[in-house]
């Protein structure tokens, strides 16, 4: 076929060169992560090897459907009504767009323009879903409209939290508070996280309602169904196409990509990359194989981030497998001019695949010129906001129901295996240390130092030994934060204040990578833990080792009374504090600042602030921070401030030593540090 030609003479040269190029990853938490997802791929390559006959490959397709649908949480138990309701219409030459109204689970609404031929018959159709722009179903309408002039019924879909779907809309701002669709997927994706889930499931769970609704109708031939979609479109598109056996035909573009080049590069939206996704042997490539041999035409641009080599190795590994079946045919690919997204050549690409595949090949694939019309004319609801429907409900409240459904509580000692489980604890050996300078101030020696918390990753920090006499001392470990730290001072004023009370004093840096933080708002750096998810890692848990290899550090000192160690954390880095002071009982005190008081709380609410700096899969099931602190046994735990996820005060009951502070001037500051600082030292 034509298409396939023009692929392999343009991806051929671009290989080596981004090859090349994940041998120049500059950070090095990333680069360690790619070094085990790399090997992880290997190891799945290896049983992809072993895939010669039709038994072999159906034998691995059973077992990677199953574990997808693990990875997911499962995909919704509902089969009630849909509910669907037209709510207007726009008459245009050839075609008609209808505005869709449908549940796809109770109270949970679903917006979509319809676009249908104008004149009456059964049709193929096809489930066209958007990539992430804010409007949702406008964007692909230029294809719909092509598409039904050409014989197709078209759905063009509102994902969750994009269109008329917005999840943190707010009429003030005219705009949601989360900032657009990617941070609330971000934000519903730590959440699901939290009862081990993927946000994906509720994505997915939409694209086969709205399937369900396409067969529904009496002008479309259920036998021939396919879909198509762009960037986050072409990821969803790509998921349902390989979950639906109903779809006969899938064009997925700007998304399918091996993690051979994807792990250390564009890393997808939290509803495009599945947790422990590589740590269960699983690449982009099976979703095609899949559903093999059922037509997939995979697309990338040649100026796309989703880099059209890590398509082509998709496509490569999938034409193989499809050569299992004898359907080489069936299979093909495409690349288009220009940057990410879908020019006029992929287009045509798009129609060209559904003509052949679901008319008989009967049509002409040409585009058309066709009115593009604004968001507001395509608006389905009054509003333009499904949440004003009366008994709307969100998808947090979606996810909370999850959790009440899963929950059960787990006893102290399950969590302290589960601890282990996540290779929280230390062997207790002492790290070497290099100084890489020091100083000297009137409080202290100050020495900046690193040391292996494992083998490849790398740890600094800050160590602060008073001048006074020799002997034993107390220590104290600090979790460095960015910001203010402790009612205003900075990490170094307070680790030379404690020094100068004759402590020594140990500022921590744990395990990061701040150049993927996006910043965008309330998510924190969410990329980085997103990919050690994808390999099974937990990134909050090894923070929690990083800080425990601090103590093994300051245990091992001479000049340390290792029975007399107290370690103080700020904000979300508390939770990691919490992880580790419950599995060593070498932390003997414990000081948190504005640190959230409870897990099982962030899923109240559609926003949150940096929890995926918080999140271990499946945790909030079976336990919250009060069983952390519990698990502490009789060590202290002295509370300043508790917050809740937007960094708000709240009130805080259990057996904590703790302040609730109203004032917050410098005046109050000084005076209420110099108290806590006494009291954590004792």
């Amino acid at each position: 076929m034509k298409l396939r030609v023009i692929v392999l003479l343009c991806a051929t040269f671009l290989v080596p060169r981004f090859l090349l190029a994940q041998e120049a990853i500059g950070d090095p938490l990333l680069r360690w992560m790619n070094r085990i997802a790399q090997r992880q791929l290997q190891e799945r390559q290896k049983a992809i090897d072993q895939i010669h006959t039709v038994a072999e490959a159906e034998r691995r397709k059973q077992k990677v459907r199953q574990t997808l649908l693990e990875i997911l949480g499962g995909l919704p138990d509902y089969n009630g009504p849909l509910h669907p309701k037209v709510t207007g219409q726009i008459k245009a030459e050839g075609y008609t767009i209808e505005k869709v109204l449908f549940q796809s689970l109770p109270n949970f609404y679903f917006t979509g323009d319809l676009y249908r031929p104008n004149q009456p018959g059964r049709y193929p159709a096809i489930l066209f879903q958007s990539g992430h722009t804010q409007e949702g179903k406008p964007e692909p309408q230029r294809a719909a409209a092509n598409l039904a002039l050409k014989g197709f019924v078209v759905l063009a879909t509102d994902p969750i939290g994009q269109g008329e779907r917005e999840q943190s809309y707010d009429p003030q701002l005219s705009g949601p508070l989360g900032g657009w669709s990617v941070p609330e997927h971000i934000q519903a994706g730590a959440q699901c996280i939290l009862i081990g889930e993927s946000a994906a499931r509720f994505f997915i769970w939409d694209a086969k309602r709205g399937i369900d609704y396409l067969v529904s109708r009496p002008d479309v031939d259920p036998t021939r169904l396919g879909a198509a979609g762009c960037s986050g479109g072409g990821a969803l598109t790509t998921f349902i196409g390989a979950l639906d056996p109903r779809l006969k035909a899938v064009v997925p573009a700007c998304y399918p990509n091996s993690y051979q080049l994807l792990f250390a590069g564009p890393d997808p939206d939290t509803e495009m990359s599945f947790p422990n996704f590589l740590g269960s042997g699983l690449d982009v490539a099976d979703y095609v194989e899949l559903t093999a041999p059922t037509p997939w035409l995979i697309q990338a641009t040649e100026g796309d981030y989703f880099t059209p080599p890590g398509t082509r190795l998709v496509y490569e590994e999938a034409r193989h497998w499809y050569g299992v079946y004898g359907a080489e045919d069936k299979l093909a690919f495409f690349i288009g001019p220009g940057p990410h997204g879908t020019p006029l050549a992929s287009r045509e690409a798009v129609y060209q695949w559904m003509i052949r595949w679901l008319k008989d090949g009967h049509g002409d694939f040409h585009e058309q010129p066709v009115h593009l019309h604004s968001n507001f004319d395509l608006l389905v609801t009054p509003t333009g906001h499904v949440e004003d429907i009366p008994g709307s409900r969100k998808l947090y409240q979606l996810i909370l129901d999850d959790f009440h459904a899963k929950k059960r509580q787990g006893t102290i000692a399950e969590l302290q295996n589960e601890l282990h489980k996540l290779q929280i604890p230390s062997d207790g050996s002492s790290p070497e240390m290099k100084v890489l300078d020091e100083s000297n101030s009137p409080e202290a020696r100050r020495q900046h130092v690193k040391f292996e918390s494992e083998p490849g990753v790398e740890i600094e920090g800050e160590l602060y030994i008073p001048p006074s006499p020799s002997g034993r001392k107390p220590a104290v470990l600090l979790v460095t934060d960015e910001g203010p730290y402790f009612q205003s001072a900075s990490t170094d004023s307070l680790a030379k204040r404690m020094a100068k009370k004759g402590r020594i004093v140990f500022t921590l840096e744990p395990r990061d990578s701040p150049g993927e933080n996006t910043r965008a708002p309330f998510v924190g750096n969410w990329v980085t833990n997103s990919r050690a998810n994808q390999i099974g890692l937990n990134l909050p848990a090894m923070r929690a080792h990083d800080i425990l290899r601090g103590v093994d550090l300051l245990s091992a000192r001479s000049d340390v009374d290792a029975g007399s160690i107290h370690c103080g954390a700020r904000g979300v880095k508390g939770v990691w504090l919490l992880l580790a002071a419950a599995v060593d009982p070498r932390i003997g005190k414990v000081w948190l600042d504005r640190s959230p008081a409870s897990l099982r709380a962030a899923l109240e609410n559609t926003l949150n602030t940096n929890l995926f700096d918080a999140v271990i899969p499946g945790f909030a099931l079976h336990w919250d921070i009060e069983d952390l602190t519990k698990a502490m046994g009789n060590r202290p735990v002295l509370w300043t401030d508790p917050a809740n996820w937007m960094n708000r005060i709240v009130a805080l009951r259990g057996p904590y030593q703790y302040r609730y502070v109203l004032g917050d001037t410098t005046e109050l500051a000084d005076a209420q540090d110099n108290a806590y600082i006494d009291e954590f030292l004792k």
